[in-house]
């Protein structure tokens, strides 16, 4: 598996928001979102085992597999099942355009998906089907940059049966008043998060 960085870091958003989390960013991405905050993972990275990957987490509880876009490698699912069987608590972030139907149906597993909004450039590469795997434990995020994307995201709710958690954050992780008001003033059944992360390190890499 090509990963690109591997840290210890504070879980920045959703289901584990605030717990200790180690990190496994693969390399390589198939979106390319006009805000990505972590460009770099499109391309280089490091071919490790999913042994040594293990190996490198094997004192910690909670772990992200991230990217990039994870489910893009072969051997991602040989990780997911090991971590599985390592008892970790995992959280697999998707980016909503690569088919999620063969993801291990476990407890310890969470999938945070994408749903990306029209800011992002990306909206028209989603594959709509993913959303029938998701759990009631899973959770279904949307990035909102301006009123389009708020427009976008709740017509979207509206439109599909959603069986999970689903979260609005603010583009950028941090300005959450904004979008607060006006996810209370539509009534919407969502959860407003900020990024954990960035408010407390900021915009940086390898947090």
């Amino acid at each position: 598996m090509k990963i690109c960085e591997m840290f210890r870091s504070i879980q920045g958003e959703g289901v584990m928001i605030g717990t200790v989390t180690h990190f496994i960013r693969s390399a390589g991405c198939n979106l390319s979102c006009s805000w990505c905050d972590t460009a770099y993972s499109r391309t280089g990275g490091e071919e490790m085992s999913v042994e040594e990957i293990t190996d490198r987490v094997k004192d910690d509880k909670n772990i992200c597999v991230t990217g990039g876009e994870p489910m893009l490698q072969d051997d991602a699912y040989d990780l997911l099942n090991a971590l599985i069987s390592e008892g970790k608590k995992i959280v697999l972030e998707t980016n909503g355009s690569v088919d999620i139907s063969k993801v291990p149906a476990h407890r310890n597993l969470i999938i945070s998906m994408d749903i990306k909004c029209p800011s992002s450039g990306m909206s028209d590469s989603m594959l709509i089907s993913n959303l029938s795997y998701l759990k009631g434990t899973d959770q279904l995020k949307f990035i909102i940059a301006d009123g389009s994307d708020l427009e976008y995201a709740a017509s979207f709710i509206e439109a599909h049966d959603i069986g999970c958690s689903i979260i609005f954050s603010p583009l950028g992780g941090m300005d959450i008043e904004p979008l607060a008001e006006e996810v209370m003033e539509r009534g919407l059944d969502v959860r407003v998060l900020p990024q954990l992360h960035k408010m407390i390190w900021g915009n940086k890499r390898g947090v």
